[in-house]
């Protein structure tokens, strides 16, 4: 919990931001003191309608899941634009995210993952921006519209949310490329 009150997220949009389905995704975030590049950033869709846009925040550029996994600190921004996303929606997409990540295995993790998918009981609107910031040391922080809700620690836990968009099952294939900036 002291992690929480000492993180301090600061977002800053750089003049050159990056449009993606309508919707302005800055280059650069800082996360504490460390700068962090926008790697990729894409659409999430379904049946023709775009849900949400995704965007992946490194330190350094990478195309593969091993290279993000290896990262100290990654941000998986999410940009909610459908009222087709509700809190229920959103709790069960993560629940077969973790399992499609996991290949099944979500037992070590299920702990982690209920109280991580309770983050989400709140209810989602379109608009909602949601900041997954995955730490080697601190654990996943999850933001919503800017207010840190908790952390969740584990490595095991960090590298399966990472994986719900960058593992070798995705929530969507052309997400995951251009996430990674393939």
């Amino acid at each position: 919990m002291k992690f929480l009150s000492l993180l301090l997220l600061l977002l800053s949009v750089s003049a050159s931001a990056r449009e993606v389905s309508g919707v302005e995704v800055p280059e650069t975030l800082s996360v504490t003191q460390q700068p962090l590049q926008l790697n990729g950033a894409g659409v999430r869709s379904k049946f023709f309608m775009d849900l949400y846009v995704g965007g992946l925040y490194l330190s350094t550029k990478a195309s593969t899941t091993a290279e993000v996994l290896n990262e100290e600190t990654a941000v998986v921004s999410l940009k909610i634009l459908s009222g087709l996303i509700t809190s229920e929606k959103m709790r069960n997409a993560i629940e077969e995210g973790f399992d499609d990540a996991t290949d099944g295995q979500t037992q070590p993790i299920a702990a982690d993952i209920k109280h991580f998918t309770e983050l989400f009981e709140d209810e989602i609107k379109v608009g909602d921006e949601f900041l997954l910031v995955a730490d080697k040391k601190h654990g996943v922080t999850a933001y919503k519209n800017g207010v840190a809700k908790d952390t969740i620690t584990g490595e095991a836990f960090r590298e399966a949310l990472l994986k719900i968009w960058l593992g070798d099952e995705p929530a969507q294939k052309s997400l995951k490329r251009e996430m990674l900036g393939q």
